[in-house]
């Protein structure tokens, strides 16, 4: 890398690399930042371990690579809008957006990148898995990806299978206007605005059918994308410590948090960054 402070470790095949040698409690050089966007674009998803940050530090930190937006549903926390509490409680059996997904696609503009710092984390369990959705637009038949091409879909925040992993943080921290419901169109395979390169665009918490046709008509061919997207060799899998930092690149990766440590509490802290309208 051009910036000698910066070490990147691949964590897997299919994508995600840890990052070492930036301390983000102080600001961080031009070449610096210029290291680690390069990493994060050509892995998907970075990650930083030891980074000990009050909440204005992981803002300007953020502020740093992007424009922090508020997100439509739960308030922030005290005093930082723009930084909301990603938490499980020991008495809780679901967890916060706890299925496979891209954030908010559901917006006209969805964000860029999502930031997630480990405040508590589990004695065991509480992974993250992220899957390539480069890589799974790749994999398809030329056949299948003419097809994909053309398509466009509707994504909604009123899925019921997303909408309950959001209940318990609405009842405690829910905005004011979080009834709304939010939908857009989108294209299938958006093309990234940065490197160029086609992606899958759909998710199963948020797509319910494609442009022109009714869910049921859309829903084998949904479903078989649903299933190809979070194949293992598309993923990796990140185990959290407190201080702990995970940098996705939104517009080409999915997540998916694991909800196998019910007794135990699990407080991560979230900013995402403004984006664009997804393009073919």
């Amino acid at each position: 890398m051009s910036a000698p402070a910066l070490t990147v470790t691949r964590l897997a095949g299919a994508l995600g690399a840890e990052l070492s040698g930036l301390d983000l409690s102080q600001s961080l050089l031009q070449d610096d930042l210029a290291a680690l966007r390069s990493a994060w674009l050509a892995h998907g998803v970075v990650f930083l371990r030891d980074q000990q940050l009050t909440s204005g530090q992981f803002l300007a930190f953020a502020q740093a690579i992007g424009t922090p937006v508020e997100y439509p549903f739960v308030s922030g926390i005290s005093g930082f809008p723009v930084i909301i509490e990603v938490k499980k409680l020991a008495h809780e059996k679901v967890n916060f957006g706890g299925v496979w997904h891209s954030d908010t696609a559901y917006l006209e503009q969805p964000p860029m990148a999502t930031l997630l710092l480990a405040r508590e984390v589990p004695p065991y369990g509480g992974d993250t898995l992220f899957a390539n959705q480069v890589l799974a637009y790749e994999a398809l038949s030329e056949g299948m990806q003419r097809l994909l091409d053309g398509l466009v879909a509707v994504n909604t925040s009123a899925k019921a299978d997303v909408t309950r992993t959001r209940e318990d943080r609405l009842a405690e921290s829910g905005r004011a206007d979080a009834n709304r419901h939010y939908e857009a169109e989108h294209p299938v395979v958006r093309t990234h605005p940065e490197t160029g390169r086609k992606a899958l665009y759909v998710n199963c918490a948020h797509t319910t059918r494609f442009v022109g046709m009714t869910e049921e008509e859309s829903a084998p061919l949904l479903q078989f994308l649903f299933t190809h997207q979070k194949k293992e060799e598309f993923t990796c899998r990140f185990r959290w410590q407190v201080g702990s930092i995970a940098f996705w690149d939104n517009r080409c990766t999915h997540h998916y948090p694991v909800n196998d440590y019910h007794g135990f509490r699990r407080v991560m802290h979230r900013i995402t960054l403004a984006g664009d309208k997804p393009r073919r």
